[in-house]
C-alpha cells in the first residue's frame, strides 16, 4: 500500500473488508481464510443435476486452436513444441513453463441475458474452477458502487438497459422467513469459502480494475487469463494475456488468444479499441458509425485502420486529406466528435495514482495472492451454495445458463 494510505480491517462474519478512504473513493479486497478441505470436486454434466463426485479432473475446454497443434491437460491449454537439440528450450516451452493467473470479472456472470440471476453465477463459477482455473490463482474483480457514473456522463444511453444486480436482493428479501441481505454479500461468500480474493473499487468499473491488475501481473513474471464473456478486453490481448469465456450455446469455457483475434478480425489487437469505437457497442449503449451511415460498416472500417494504424490517425488524415469514398470522407468529418467520445468511452482506464490526481488512490497486487489456490473446499461451497438457492428461492438447477456479454 502506499504512503499515507488509511486502513482499516472490519472482520464481516468470514472475510475481511480493507477500505481505503479518499474523497467519496475506497478500494475493497474481501481476501478468503483457509476453511476445512474436501476430498470431492465439481463436476457437472448436460445430462446429470449439480452434485459433488469423486474427486476427479478431466477438463474438456473448448478451443478451436485444440483440434490442431493443442492438447488440454487439466484445463492448460499446451502446445505440441519439439524440443530443439543440445537440450535448449523453446520460447513456447518457456512461455508454457510461467505460471498463469486468472483475473475472474464476476458481474457478467451474474446476469442470465440483462436479467440479474444468481443461479447463472453458481452455474459458471461451477464450471470455471472444476474445468478452468483449478488450484491456479485466481483474483476477483466486480463493479464498485457508482462505478459507470463516469462514463454515463460522457454518454447517458452507456449500459442503461442493464438492470443492477443489487435490484434482486430487494426481491428475495420480501421471501418468507428470508435473512438475505444483499445479492453480493452471497456472491463474497462464495468465492471468499473457495479460497478467491475479491476486489472491488468504489466509482470504477470491473473493467478498468482488470486492466490495472493485467499490467501488474505481467510485471511480476506471469502469464494472465481474464475469465469474463467482456469483448471489451481483447484489447488487452496479446502473446501473455489470453481471454477466456463462457459459451453458452455449448456449455463450456472457451479459451481466445491472440491467434483467434488475428483470424477473426485480420488486424492486431491493438487496433480493437479504434475498431469498436467505429462499429460501436450495441449490448453497452454505444452508438457506432453505421448508425448514422448505413453504408459504413466493418469491412470499411477495417481497411480504414489497417492504412491508417488507429482511429485517431485517421481522424486527423481525414480532417486535412480525402482517405476514402466521398460518404466515407463526410461521415469522418462529420461525427469526429461522435468518435472521439466513443474512445474515451470504451477505453479502459489504468488505476493509479496519477490518473486521479489523488495521493490516496492506488491498487496493488497483494503476492499472496498469486499463490497456488487451494481449491479442496470449492466442492463444498458450491454444492451449499446451490442448495441454498434451490430450498430458499425455489430455483431449478439447469444447464447451459447465458450470461450478460458485454
Amino acid at each position: 500500500m502506499g504512503k499515507g494510505t488509511a486502513i482499516s480491517f472490519t472482520a464481516m462474519k468470514n472475510y475481511t473488508q480493507v477500505t481505503k478512504p479518499s474523497h467519496h473513493q475506497h478500494f475493497n479486497c474481501f481476501s478468503p481464510h483457509h476453511l476445512s478441505s474436501s476430498r470431492t470436486a465439481v463436476s457437472i454434466s448436460e445430462n446429470s443435476r449439480f452434485r459433488p463426485q469423486p474427486f476427479k479432473l478431466a477438463a474438456s475446454v473448448l478451443s478451436p486452436s485444440c483440434l490442431s497443434s493443442r492438447k488440454y491437460t487439466n484445463g492448460n491449454c499446451e502446445e505440441n513444441v519439439e524440443t530443439m537439440a543440445s537440450g535448449s528450450t523453446s520460447r513456447a516451452e518457456k512461455k508454457k513453463m510461467r505460471k498463469r493467473v486468472f483475473l475472474l470479472d464476476v458481474n457478467p456472470l451474474c446476469y442470465d441475458g440483462n436479467v440479474p440471476s444468481l443461479q447463472s453465477f453458481a452455474h459458471w463459477i461451477s464450471l470455471f474452477f472444476s474445468q478452468v482455473s483449478l488450484s491456479d490463482p485466481v483474483i476477483a474483480v466486480m463493479d464498485g458502487e457508482r462505478g459507470n457514473e463516469y462514463r454515463r456522463q460522457l454518454l447517458p444511453s452507456y449500459k442503461a438497459n442493464r438492470k443492477k444486480f443489487n435490484h434482486q436482493a430487494s426481491i428475495f428479501e420480501r421471501s418468507p422467513g428470508s435473512s438475505f441481505e444483499g445479492s453480493h454479500k452471497l456472491v463474497f461468500g462464495v468465492l471468499q469459502k473457495c479460497n478467491v480474493p475479491v476486489v472491488k473499487m468504489e466509482a470504477h468499473e470491473a473493467d478498468d480494475v482488470v486492466a490495472t491488475l493485467v499490467g501488474q501481473v505481467l510485471s511480476k513474471g506471469y502469464r494472465v487469463v481474464i475469465a469474463s464473456p467482456d469483448k471489451d478486453f481483447k484489447q488487452l490481448i496479446s502473446e501473455d494475456v489470453q481471454i477466456v469465456m463462457p459459451i453458452p450455446e455449448f456449455n463450456r469455457w472457451s479459451y481466445y488468444t491472440l491467434k483467434h483475434y488475428i483470424a477473426q478480425y485480420t488486424c492486431e489487437p491493438q487496433s480493437d479499441l479504434s475498431l469498436r469505437c467505429m462499429l460501436g457497442d450495441e449490448v453497452d449503449g454505444v452508438p457506432g458509425i453505421q448508425h448514422f451511415v448505413p453504408g459504413f460498416g466493418r469491412r470499411t472500417a477495417l481497411k480504414l485502420l489497417k492504412r491508417h494504424g488507429s482511429l485517431e490517425n485517421l481522424l486527423n488524415a481525414a480532417a486535412v486529406r480525402t482517405v476514402g469514398k466521398q460518404h466515407i470522407q463526410d461521415a469522418l468529418i462529420k461525427y469526429a466528435d461522435h468518435l472521439r467520445r466513443n474512445y474515451e468511452v470504451l477505453s479502459l482506464k489504468r488505476i493509479c495514482r496519477e490518473f486521479h490526481h489523488c495521493r490516496d488512490i492506488d491498487l496493488h497486487i497483494d503476492e499472496q495472492w498469486l499463490s497456488e489456490r487451494d481449491s479442496s473446499n470449492d466442492a463444498v461451497a458450491l454444492s451449499k451454495f446451490i442448495s441454498f438457492l434451490k430450498e430458499k428461492y425455489s430455483f431449478n438447477w439447469q444447464q447451459g445458463k447465458s450470461c450478460s456479454y458485454g
